[in-house]
């Protein structure tokens, strides 16, 4: 099975274009659910592909409005390339998608919810057991614990979600990335610079001046909602036993619009089944 078969074409693909800012891509990532966003340029009437905007970028860079500095430099595909040689790149790099180009020229986007979908659609093998991919250690929060300490605890582990656990530490809920966005806003504000003018009598004044006070220089912060993480949280847990194959783990991410799934033994968390972990058994 090759890229072009799985990969979302062109025609079908939300870009930003340059020049243009970060509420062109937050507006995308918000209300539409997407992880990122490709970024295109016009030169001389044709569209030249240069790079992608995703969710961690506006998260980590709440001052920054300018697209062409938010966004960044991904591994790229081609259509003909074999999906398992993509997928094990993806594995490698670290990259939950692969812009596919000919040329400079933006053909599709293949995404490990692609490849996942094809999983699913048994293209390609499925068989590995679920246990043998799954990933041991969970991340976990409490269910009182404020939103934005949940956010850290998310960003600080590497994965993003968080195992939601109740005051008897059984699972209550999931907490993702697209949980704490969905709900995250940027704000104005003012930041002082102190008062670094100096006055009519400092020996380090150039020339004698009058003293204005502090400085102020505009900021912007990403604000989160300081509630307790059980108002944000999917309640509803999906699960899948130890005996499930890869190919079943797929059809739950997919069917239930997922990213990952806890893996358990009886009442028992054993691990979390990520979306990427299945690309490990192509």
């Amino acid at each position: 099975m090759n890229v072009a078969d799985a990969m979302t074409p062109r025609s079908d693909l939300v870009v930003a274009e340059i020049p243009g800012s970060r509420d062109d891509v937050l507006a995308h990532v918000q209300e539409r659910g997407f992880s990122s966003v490709p970024v295109v340029k016009d030169a001389d009437g044709a569209e030249v592909y240069r790079g992608l905007v995703t969710r961690d970028d506006l998260i980590a860079q709440p001052d920054e409005d300018q697209l062409a500095l938010l966004m960044r430099e991904v591994p790229t595909t081609g259509a003909g390339e074999d999906i398992g040689d993509a997928a094990k790149r993806m594995v490698t790099e670290g990259a939950r998608r692969l812009p596919v180009v000919d040329g400079d020229e933006l053909v599709g986007i293949l995404t490990v919810t692609d490849v996942v979908r094809a999983i699913a659609r048994g293209e390609v093998d499925g068989e590995t057991p679920a246990s043998d991919l799954a990933t041991r250690a969970v991340n976990a929060t409490y269910a009182e614990t404020p939103l934005p300490v949940a956010e850290r605890e998310i960003a600080l582990s590497g994965v993003p979600y968080a195992v939601v656990l109740d005051d008897d530490a059984k699972p209550a809920g999931m907490l993702t990335e697209v949980d704490v966005l969905a709900v995250a806003r940027v704000v104005e504000g003012e930041a002082s610079t102190g008062d670094s003018i100096a006055d009519q009598d400092s020996e380090w004044s150039w020339e004698g001046i009058k003293a204005t006070g502090a400085r102020y220089l505009p900021t912007r912060n990403v604000e989160i909602p300081a509630e307790a993480v059980r108002e944000f949280m999917t309640a509803d847990i999906v699960t899948v036993g130890t005996t499930r194959t890869a190919r079943e783990v797929a059809q739950e991410l997919i069917s239930n619009d997922i990213e990952q799934v806890p893996l358990v033994s009886g009442t028992e968390i054993e691990g979390v089944v990520r979306d990427v972990d299945l690309l490990e058994g192509l």
